[in-house]
């Protein structure tokens, strides 16, 4: 059962829009954003000086590539398993092992420096990228369903503001390696960062409540079942492959083309991560108040990442000149597009499942969460996979413009479907219009 306290705020919660928090929901959102925060760090540090490391090490740009993708791959199966048995492991436990896995292989990945170059090295980045995928994907797997289940008639605009903190990481990760790479070498930023999530892990305990529920009967199969859940997810696993796709290629692009040192590759970063961070809470505001825009703020969100991915090159039919200018240009688009259609998916799924008989309770929402968590992890081994292999065998500009067209195609698939759906609602409703009418006349 869940504790007085909570199943209170969730209740009032569910009643009507409250506009002032409880202590148990400010600690929630406090967690949430500071698991967001280290993640993100962890996730992106590793963007500006690893690659160059690597090939050092013995890894080609395919190798990296895979380091990057193998991280995503075990978050994929770990969310689907987090997400089925979030209710008897507990929500508030999962949170916290996450977290301290996360904190261990942080460190340890800071010490590879000193393993021998060529199998061992690639082996044991492998090993410690996967073991900190699988405390990840805990962490935010039990992070999605708390928060949905404090905040349900905000869904969208928690998610979002909770995207601040996902984008800071992003924005700072980046940078903050550059920069300690440079000052100290490989090792410090790993085990500062791992130090400092060492540091969150007593907070959460002392002020994360306890989250328990009742075990979901549904599975990810039936969630898959609604068509519209299966196009959704499908913008999920573009998106995500999308921002993947950038880890490996992007800085040996910019030091090749541009000639950037390390710490400014990481600045290149930053504007994607801050307009990915700034518009989103406006996002999920909108996304809330108007939940008929969601669909089309995924569908038009999807169309921009494929242009601004198209541009970022740029592609070469374009016949356009690369230049730094543009390039930070098509990263800020990027992210605030990824931003327009990543906001909404996660409430608009939601609202698809209870829409069609689901159960509402922690254990839909584990199962949401670990879906959502699985095709997002799903973008992020592709991406880097793909991007890695394409840099190789074509260049930087052609592989971004077939990236690209990953979120265009699904996007004006997801629209097409959507178009069919009005046209047969309408279809359906002008015969039981024309069924209401004869029903009357006959009587006559």
């Amino acid at each position: 059962m869940s504790s007085p306290g909570i199943e209170g705020d969730q209740n009032e919660n569910s009643r009507e829009e409250s506009n002032k928090w409880t202590k148990s929901q400010i600690f929630t959102l406090i967690s949430a954003a500071l698991l967001n925060l280290s993640s993100m760090i962890c996730y992106s540090i590793l963007a500006p000086f690893f690659p160059k490391e690597a090939e050092n090490k013995g890894a080609n740009a395919s190798i990296v590539g895979m380091i990057f993708g193998c991280f995503a791959l075990f978050n994929l199966l770990f969310s689907l398993l987090m997400g089925k048995y979030i209710v008897q492991v507990g929500a508030r436990f999962m949170f916290l092992a996450g977290m301290f896995v996360s904190g261990c292989c942080t460190i340890l990945f800071g010490l590879l420096d000193k393993a021998p170059d060529g199998p061992i090295f690639i082996s044991l980045c492998f090993i410690l990228r996967s073991m900190d995928a699988a405390g990840f994907s805990a962490s935010t797997t039990a992070s999605f369903s708390i928060l949905a289940a404090t905040f349900p008639n905000n869904v969208a605009t928690i998610m979002g503001s909770m995207e601040v903190f996902t984008g800071l990481g992003l924005a700072i990760g980046p940078p903050i390696g550059g920069f300690l790479y440079q000052l100290f070498g490989f090792e410090v930023p790993f085990i500062a960062l791992g130090c400092a999530i060492f540091l969150i892990i007593p907070w959460n305990m002392c002020t994360l409540p306890r989250y328990d529920g009742i075990v979901s009967n549904a599975s990810f199969w039936k969630l898959l079942a609604l068509p519209k859940v299966t196009f959704v997810c499908l913008i999920i696993f573009s998106i995500s492959s999308c921002i993947g796709f950038l880890d490996p290629t992007v800085s040996l692009f910019a030091i090749e083309k541009f000639k950037l040192k390390t710490g400014d590759v990481g600045l290149l970063f930053l504007g994607f991560a801050l307009s990915y961070a700034l518009s989103s809470p406006l996002l999920g505001y909108l996304s809330d108040k108007l939940p008929r825009i969601r669909t089309w703020l995924m569908l038009v969100g999807s169309w921009l990442i494929g242009l601004s991915f198209m541009l970022l090159g740029p592609a070469p039919i374009f016949h356009i000149k690369s230049q730094v200018w543009m390039f930070v240009l098509m990263l800020v688009i990027t992210g605030s597009s990824l931003s327009m259609c990543g906001i909404p998916v996660f409430p608009e799924i939601i609202t698809c499942v209870y829409a069609n008989g689901f159960e509402e309770g922690i254990g839909t929402l584990g199962l949401v969460s670990g879906l959502f968590g699985a095709f997002w992890s799903l973008g992020s081994f592709i991406g880097p996979i793909l991007g890695g292999y394409l840099y190789d065998k074509l260049n930087f500009e052609w592989a971004a413009a077939i990236q690209g067209a990953f979120p265009f195609t699904f996007g004006t698939l997801m629209g097409l479907y959507l178009l069919v759906e009005m046209v047969r609602r309408r279809r359906s409703h002008s015969e039981n219009s024309t069924d209401e009418e004869r029903t009357v006349l006959i009587p006559n």
